[in-house]
């Protein structure tokens, strides 16, 4: 046996061990999926050809959550799955049987059970046999229901996810730093206050049902009544005769929908299991994976040798980061020039040096590009000291947790800074303003003409330098242009979510603006007691009283107001705005009580938003998704196949199309027996 050998399984044994306790407890990861499965196979590999397995070495044992609370043992062990990025041993594995394959999704695995149709313990994954009990924070994670129509035992195992969009606004309300949603979820747990969690939009995807008293053989079926018990479970597809062809068309199918981003949470892969759920319980226990009981699979990432061009740095939200700048390399289908290579510490490890530095890169999970090694490097990786936006100082910071070197511009004005927020303002919920992009407003801002939100309503003075820009031209300056005069006149909630006031979303600014009008939400952040020397009411407690508020969303209001520099920039935008304010409580009772979910095109309305609006207006809601908390689902293709129109038909929810809509609750004839 090899001494070097032992030495670098040592190695890899406490590097992956690190890896795995940053990633699964929400902390900055240490290391990208890419190289933690290198890692892996490479310390198997050394383990298969010594004949040794080391002490806490992570084939032989489960990664772990540290959630803190009291620990429960699992009632039926939380194994992982074999991985594969193979094609052919997915085939082999299913051995001629009928397999469903599900999205692997990326997220915190929680346990839940209900007894009798009560929700009794929700349980972390822990280490696969012991996690910690967190029933008491149900109402914070949304797709776990209290009570379902069910008897008996049962035990579900699903994915609490946070969604990309929800993560973005998350970031942006928040002003919090994370790494991306896998990130934020696994270190959602810790938080104390349930409302926090909340606002983060954990939502629970059930993805297996492990235990039912009912006798349910079939994957599928076991599925199925999961959909019929209200749950909103992982899209799945059945591959009843799995040769080749066929596994290699669903799977194509499902990376698609990962490379044109169509699913809106983040998964790392596929699950294979076998439709026989007797079948699946037959298999051995090896070292901590069921040979049976699924598979994983993984993408084979395609990676391509190119040459280092420049570090460009990057001032955007808090740090500035370095962005690697190459020759064109053909991935995935797409040219790719420049890849995001993180921080500091980062550039550190891979030993990138200067132009003329030989990488490999990737598109990691099918999307994001990756510098994964450096080749051969070349000169020097030289650290600016100053911002290359504002010019200030920077200055290189160690975080304290994982020790990882970041470079900060220390001017807290810096309009790059902003970026993430002037996106905000320009989006569709925000000021709606068509062709201005993030990359369209990076360029605003790193020639100087945008430096706060009122910037926009004077960027005419620059059209003539707009359209002789490179991908831009006479008529898409112009069209950027009428498109800002027309967000001149906007509604007061948008206005209010596009100022990126930290907590205030859409439905935080309907709730203020229910209470208040714009001008005496404004007036009454700033307002003085009766005493002329007394200080301001506490920010706290300004608004507090009114539904949904509270005292966080309250300070977090009053105090962006009271803010000398916030204001002074409120009032300058305020110069270019009309700003008007409809009256947002409901003007009729036609959908009281009901809840809709909207899919497909409409064509009496103007678009989906519109009937959203008329349905609220009603003292309807609007969800996202079907549950058996929908009452109907609106699609014009009555007859489609969609996920939804299977869900509505499972659940037994009717789906009207528009013309049904209208006629039963937006007419005068309609009436409450409709309902």
């Amino acid at each position: 046996m090899s001494e070097k050998n032992i030495l670098r399984m040592k190695q890899l044994v406490q590097e992956l061990n690190a890896a795995s306790d940053a990633y699964y407890n929400g902390r900055a990861e240490l290391m990208t999926d890419y190289e933690w499965d290198q890692r892996f196979d490479e310390l198997r590999r050394l383990e298969t050809e010594t004949g040794t397995t080391l002490p806490d070495s992570p084939t032989q044992k489960v990664s772990e959550d540290s959630t803190q609370g009291q620990k429960e043992e699992h009632e039926y062990p939380a194994l992982s799955l074999a991985k594969t990025k193979q094609l052919t041993e997915l085939v082999k594995w299913a051995d001629g049987r009928p397999i469903w394959i599900s999205w692997k999704l990326d997220g915190l695995t929680l346990v839940v059970t209900y007894d009798e149709g009560r929700l009794s313990r929700i349980v972390t994954r822990g280490n696969g046999h012991i996690g910690t009990n967190i029933t008491h924070l149900h109402r914070a994670i949304s797709g776990i229901p209290a009570t379902i129509q069910a008897t008996g035992h049962v035990v579900i195992r699903g994915e609490a996810v946070i969604s990309y969009d929800d993560f973005d606004r998350y970031l942006m309300e928040s002003g919090e730093d994370y790494a991306n949603p896998r990130n934020l979820a696994s270190g959602s747990l810790s938080v104390k206050d349930p409302q926090d969690i909340m606002d983060r939009h954990l939502r629970w995807i059930p993805f297996t049902l492990v235990h039912t008293d009912q006798q349910l053989t079939s994957w599928g079926a076991r599925m199925a009544w999961l959909d019929q018990m209200g749950f909103n479970t992982v899209e799945r597809q059945q591959v009843k005769q799995p040769e080749s062809s066929a596994v290699a068309h669903v799977v194509d199918a499902f990376t698609q929908k990962v490379t044109s981003r169509q699913n809106p949470f983040p998964v790392d892969g596929l699950v294979i299991c076998y439709d026989d759920t007797d079948y699946a319980q037959t298999g051995s226990v090896t070292g901590h994976h069921a040979t049976r009981a699924g598979l994983a699979f993984k993408w084979q990432d395609e990676t391509a040798q190119t040459t280092l061009k420049d570090i460009e740095w990057s001032c955007a939200a808090s740090t500035i980061s370095p962005v690697a700048i190459f020759e064109p390399v053909e991935l995935e289908g797409t040219t790719v020039r420049r890849a995001s290579l993180c921080n500091i510490s980062e550039c550190e490890r891979l030993g990138i040096g200067g132009p003329g530095t030989q990488l490999s890169v990737i598109k990691a999970n099918k999307i994001i590009p990756k510098v994964v090694q450096v080749v051969q490097s070349v000169g020097a990786f030289i650290v600016p000291n100053h911002c290359p936006v504002c010019h200030a100082a920077a200055v290189v910071s160690v975080s304290e947790a994982s020790a990882t070197k970041t470079l900060h511009c220390t001017n807290p004005q810096c309009p790059a800074k902003q970026l993430k927020k002037f996106a905000r303002f320009v989006s569709k919920e925000g000021m709606n303003i068509d062709g201005i992009s993030e990359q369209t407003l990076a360029k605003f801002i790193n020639l100087g003409w945008v430096s706060e939100y009122a910037d926009l309503y004077t960027l005419r003075q620059h059209i003539r330098e707009l359209a002789q820009m490179e991908g831009f031209g006479e008529r898409s300056a112009s069209n950027i242009m009428n498109s800002i005069d027309r967000s001149r006149q906007v509604e007061a909630h948008r206005l209010l979510f596009a100022l990126n006031i930290p907590l205030c979303g859409l439905d935080v600014c309907r709730r203020l603006l229910s209470a208040y009008p714009l001008d005496s939400l404004v007036a009454l952040t700033r307002q003085q007691s009766d005493d002329l020397f007394a200080a301001p009411a506490a920010p706290q407690e300004v608004f507090a009283h009114v539904a949904g508020i509270g005292p966080e969303k309250s300070a977090q209001f009053v105090s962006w107001f009271r803010d000398a520099t916030n204001y002074a920039r409120y009032q300058h935008l305020m110069t270019h705005l009309q700003v008007s304010s409809p009256d947002l409580a409901p003007t009729g009772t036609r959908c009281d009580g009901l809840t809709f979910v909207i899919t497909g095109d409409v064509h009496h309305y103007k678009n989906r938003n519109e009937l959203k609006a008329y349905i609220e207006s009603q003292g309807g809601k609007v969800a996202s998704a079907v549950s058996g908390s929908t009452s109907y689902l609106i699609n014009n293709d009555v007859t489609s196949t969609s996920g939804k129109n299977k869900k509505a038909q499972q659940l037994g929810i009717p789906i009207l199309s528009e013309d049904d809509f209208i006629a039963r609750y937006a007419t005068q004839e309609a009436t409450s027996s409709d309902s």
